[in-house]
């Protein structure tokens, strides 16, 4: 497996067990959820300290045809490579309003 020179963003965000603003860090793995006709896929984030996880999201309520077949089968097999480039996907962050970090 080959590993990106960059790193991946840390998220900012109110950690749900904690009960704080906490440092969340990337699992690079990907979770994958359909819900009748539509997807969901999240990169799944936890935090520093308690390992609560984050999902934040890829897609959301997605025909499946509106994601590439290839593309699919990457996030269903946790592609590393993949999980990096969205973790250092600043596009992606300010999208959804995450507060990140370097």
């Amino acid at each position: 497996m080959r590993y990106s020179n960059e790193k991946e963003y840390q998220v900012i965000h109110k950690c749900g067990h904690c009960g704080r603003k906490m440092v969340f860090i990337t699992t690079r793995r990907f979770r994958v959820n359909a819900n009748k006709n539509k997807l969901d896929v999240w990169l799944i984030y936890q935090c520093k300290k308690c390992k609560h996880t984050l999902n934040i999201p890829i897609y959301e309520r997605v025909s499946p045809q509106k994601i590439p077949k290839e593309l699919y089968e990457r996030f269903l097999e946790n592609d590393e490579e993949l999980a990096i480039r969205y973790g250092c996907d600043t596009a992606l962050f300010k999208s959804k309003n995450f507060l990140v970090e370097k």
